[in-house]
């Protein structure tokens, strides 16, 4: 992208500048630190950066326009300027009727899209009177456990004019047949359906542990969603290929790109292997990332990613299709960044963070609570929450141009580093036999867990400041602030109208479709119609779990089932 006779001179002017200006200066005042580096820790940050650290880069190859492959500057031609991203406040506690009644406040608040906090029975595929259940029904999200109770989450919200992110992954293909059969009741024609499903089994088994089945029939159920919904509902992202658990869990920018990417490989050759064609399921392919504090890390890896996925379709894969090759993608700003001391300051850090994945140019966003440290956010928290988006979007300039930070010598070299770190980490996965054989061993979940003990004794030994933690603390008392609580009462309440569905249900019609399915589980027809009619007969999400835990056992790290 330079001339080599201009980069010379700039390398010369660099070593006059050093010897006249920079070295007089540290004489006398020296810097804050002997090294600086990005905020995991990954890469080294220069004191100065000029075109010779990107003399390599060609413009076509590595940059490139937006739309267009490598599709690094963004994914749609015109981004911001033609559509805002999504802003999608993930929501969910207590009962169904009690989520439907945040999902309308926020959507009056100017929310643009949908997202499902299901709670910790309903993500590992127990019905809340189960005795596995008792104590977290409602808690960490809305308890849905049949058909009736999707019917009053959506109650009011038609279909075909929202698009809904639903975080679930071992029961995916449940809570999907239920949004569909909510949408066959509406009147709406599936190809209509718009939103996202977690499914992405790969990363529970790494850092979140919301697994059910081993990973082999995971495989199988996650590619029969991919065939199910390229003939049903193409407009309905099939996964979220997950790196922002990855971080959550201590991983370096770096790691969660090559993570989360060699999941995506994992998937993809998984699909490919169950004889379905590349381009016919990818483009429903969509990735879920982390942002962090460091702003100039987190925009160069959105930007890394986009690169590196283009690459991987179209070398490893032979896609053809342009929107295989286009990684699109949501953002979370950080969870584990939130501190219960000072909690005001998490508003400034979810709006850096922000500010972070608008710049690295994300297809939606979701912005935390300040108070979600100490439990589920309350009303006024996740406003404040939204508005954060809503002046980034139109009151700071970030989503006027397009790829702000190109041609910045600090983040093309960064975007750089990044991806060649990634591509070593995968390089390091294919020796071990790719993700699953990686995860398998342990591998992976070491190397993050290394990162994650390094940085956590940087915090404590004073190394890494966080603000109100270790550094810049207040003796003042904190103000008392409103929690959001789910009470036994909630639990009861839930349990009795799950009984109350299974009374007015048609018992036969339930044990018919639940037998059906368990005859396709231990065959090899796509699971996704049986789970439908099973759904639709008000079978629950713990009876229709059940029957594929019978088929197909259930998953303990090591491999015993």
């Amino acid at each position: 992208m330079f001339d080599a006779d201009d980069l010379e001179e700039i390398r010369r002017g660099k070593e006059q500048w050093k010897a006249e200006t920079l070295e007089p200066t540290l004489e006398r005042f020296g810097e804050r630190k002997e090294e600086f580096e990005t905020d995991t820790g990954g890469q080294t940050v220069e004191r100065l950066y000029t075109p010779d650290d990107v003399a390599d880069s060609e413009y076509d190859e590595d940059l490139g326009f937006p739309g267009e492959n490598p599709y690094t500057r963004g994914v749609y031609p015109t981004m911001y300027r033609g559509r805002l991203w999504t802003m999608r406040q993930y929501a969910g506690f207590s009962t169904a009727e009690e989520t439907n009644e945040r999902y309308h406040y926020l959507i009056d608040e100017g929310q643009t899209g949908l997202s499902v906090a299901f709670d910790l029975p309903t993500q590992m595929g127990y019905d809340s009177d189960d005795e596995m259940a008792a104590g977290e029904v409602g808690k960490s999200g809305v308890a849905i456990d049949s058909l009736a109770d999707m019917e009053t989450l959506f109650d009011g919200i038609p279909l075909d004019e929202v698009s809904t992110s639903m975080t679930i992954n071992a029961p995916a293909s449940v809570l999907l047949a239920m949004y569909v059969a909510v949408g066959d009741e509406q009147g709406v024609d599936r190809e209509e359906l718009r939103g996202t499903i977690q499914n992405d089994l790969l990363k529970e088994y790494i850092a979140r542990n919301t697994y059910i089945y081993p990973p082999e029939p995971s495989m199988r159920i996650i590619t029969d969603i991919f065939e199910f919904c390229a003939e049903e509902t193409p407009k309905f992202n099939t996964i979220s290929i997950s790196g922002y658990h990855v971080r959550e869990a201590g991983a370096t920018a770096a790691q969660e790109l090559a993570f989360t990417l060699g999941n995506g490989i994992e998937y993809v050759e998984a699909a490919i292997d169950a004889g379905l064609d590349v381009d016919e399921f990818a483009p429903q392919l969509s990735f879920f990332f982390n942002a962090h504090n460091d702003i100039f890390e987190e925009a160069a890896k959105f930007r890394a990613a986009r690169r590196m996925w283009a690459e991987i379709m179209e070398e490893r894969f032979g896609a053809d299709d342009p929107k295989s090759k286009q990684l699109k993608f949501h953002t979370q700003t950080a969870g584990s960044t939130l501190t219960a001391q000072q909690i005001e300051n998490n508003v400034v850090r979810v709006a850096y963070q922000a500010l972070a994945a608008v710049l690295g140019g994300t297809q939606s966003l979701h912005t935390n609570g300040k108070d979600e440290a100490l439990a589920l956010p309350t009303e006024e928290s996740v406003r404040t929450a939204l508005r954060t988006q809503q002046i980034l979007a139109h009151e700071s300039g970030a989503a006027d141009t397009i790829d702000p930070l190109a041609g910045s010598y600090y983040v093309e070299s960064l975007t750089d580093d990044l991806e060649a770190e990634a591509f070593n980490i995968l390089d390091t996965v294919d020796d071990k036999g790719g993700m699953l054989s990686a995860i398998e061993q342990q591998w992976v979940q070491r190397q993050i867990q290394d990162v994650a003990y390094e940085r956590q004794q940087e915090i404590e030994e004073g190394e890494r400041i966080i603000v109100g933690v270790n550094e810049f603390e207040s003796e003042d008392e904190e103000k008392e602030m409103d929690i959001q609580e789910v009470t036994e009462e909630d639990e009861r309440r839930q349990i009795d109208h799950l009984n109350e569905v299974k009374a007015e249900r048609d018992d036969e019609e339930v044990t018919a479709t639940l037998d059906a399915l368990r005859d396709a589980a231990e065959g090899d027809d796509n699971l996704m119609p049986y789970i439908v009619d099973a759904v639709k007969a008000y079978a629950t999400v713990g009876e229709i779990c059940g029957v594929l835990r019978d088929a197909f056992g259930e998953y303990r790290p090591g491999g015993a089932v």
